[in-house]
């Protein structure tokens, strides 16, 4: 693979093999990441980026676009059957387009929004005053409950009822875990608003059938592909029938101009792989997996928000540990390992310093991972961010890194 690059650009493919080397060498532990199949991969960088193919299937605006509807119609249908949705749009770029979308769907600007404080495990695009949604819509916030690190349905009741807002939404980037979808849909029948769930992070966990299905409540779901669902970065929207045509016209011509049609063809891929046995075993080992180093980091006296996880993420406060997430970040990343800094409620260094690291188990899963691993995967963290003992922390993931190659068999970059 890549022989022709190598060629052409050694600049770029020098830089591509060492990333590919981090990768193998690296425990990667970001909750929002993870390792896509080699039929994933070979469908993005195909010769399907060379069609252009504004519109939808059967109703495109360039010529030549027959076998392009084929795909992209059977990515949608599967997309469907995996989450019981009644339409899907797949053609957003990304997670915060397809929320964008979904916004210029049925908003105008100056309504008002109730949505997740990003703070307390939101999203940007929930209503962040630097993001495109908190500066365009009147978006106030609800949180979690101090007390015990879950989200306050009383508060978001209170909240909205006072404030009265046309949508809320559900879902987080930073939330443990499960979230009750249907006492969202309760709330926001109270009030008369419309409710759009953001379930980028617990997708394939939904797909699998271990978190509840936010597409037999909500009037608007929307994802990446990337993260638990195993496939390219994108996004996609499911929504109900009657709101179909607006969502379609507000990614299309509304947002974006032509679709990325190589990666909605990798979208069906991993919609197809979504749809297997293997892929549900693969979502419990996720969940098992987080479970165990949540109990393994808790033995190792770290504090965990909630107190553990539902899910794939693990929200840790560093606070007892005399340690900011921006330096735990740059100690693990010397010991080969990958998390990212992550703000903790009412975090007392700030969103840009931290107290927190956010960590997720789909990638080490991916990689073929178990609960044993787990432990040492927690020593690891241990002996770096308590103790100082990088070296050995470093030994301990190359061993596992070793024991459960990336790629290797494929020999990707000479």
């Amino acid at each position: 693979m890549f022989e022709n690059l190598k060629k052409a650009d050694p600049e770029i493919y020098e830089s591509m093999k060492k990333e590919l080397t981090r990768q193998q060498r690296n425990i990667e532990l970001i909750a929002s990441e993870n390792i896509v199949s080699i039929p994933v991969m070979e469908t993005m960088g195909s010769h399907l980026t060379n069609k252009y193919a504004e519109g939808y299937p059967q109703k495109r605006y360039y010529g030549g676009c027959m076998h392009i509807d084929e795909m992209e119609s059977i990515a949608i249908e599967r997309l469907k059957k995996i989450f019981n949705a009644e339409h899907a749009n797949v053609q957003p770029h990304s997670g915060a387009n397809a929320n964008l979308g979904v916004y210029f769907a049925i908003l105008n600007p100056g309504d008002t929004v109730l949505g997740m404080n990003l703070s307390q495990g939101g999203h940007l695009t929930h209503g962040s005053p630097v993001n495109i949604s908190g500066k365009y819509f009147n978006f106030h916030e609800y949180g979690i409950c101090q007390e015990n690190g879950l989200i306050n349905y009383e508060e978001v009741r209170k909240v909205a009822h006072e404030v009265k807002p046309k949508l809320i939404v559900a879902g987080a980037s930073a939330y443990p875990r499960e979230i009750d979808f249907r006492k969202f849909r309760e709330i926001a029948d109270e009030v008369g608003a419309m409710l759009m769930v953001d379930m980028a992070h617990i997708a394939g966990l939904v797909a699998a059938g271990l978190h509840q299905n936010p597409c037999e409540v909500a009037d608007f779901v929307t994802s990446t592909t990337h993260k638990t669902l195993r496939g390219p970065r994108g996004g996609i929207i499911l929504c109900k029938e009657k709101y179909a045509a607006a969502i379609d016209k507000a990614i299309f011509p509304g947002i974006q101009g032509g679709p990325l049609e190589h990666i909605i063809a990798s979208k069906a891929v991993c919609f197809k792989e979504s749809l297997s046995d293997e892929f549900k075993e693969y979502q419990k080992q996720v969940v098992k997996n987080c479970k165990a180093l949540a109990e393994e980091l808790t033995k190792r006296g770290f504090k965990l928000l909630s107190g553990g996880s539902d899910n794939h993420l693990i929200l840790v406060d560093l606070t007892n540990k005399n340690i900011t997430g921006k330096e735990a970040e740059h100690r693990l990343d010397e010991a080969y390992i990958t998390v990212n800094k992550n703000s903790i409620p009412n975090d007392p260094n700030g969103y840009i310093v931290t107290s927190g690291v956010r960590i997720g188990t789909p990638a080490v899963t991916t990689r073929g991972m178990k609960e044993e691993d787990m432990v040492i995967i927690a020593e690891a963290i241990d002996l770096c961010l308590t103790y100082d003992n990088e070296e050995k922390a470093k030994e301990l993931v190359i061993s596992l890194t070793n024991k459960y190659p990336l790629y290797e068999e494929y020999n990707l970059m000479n």
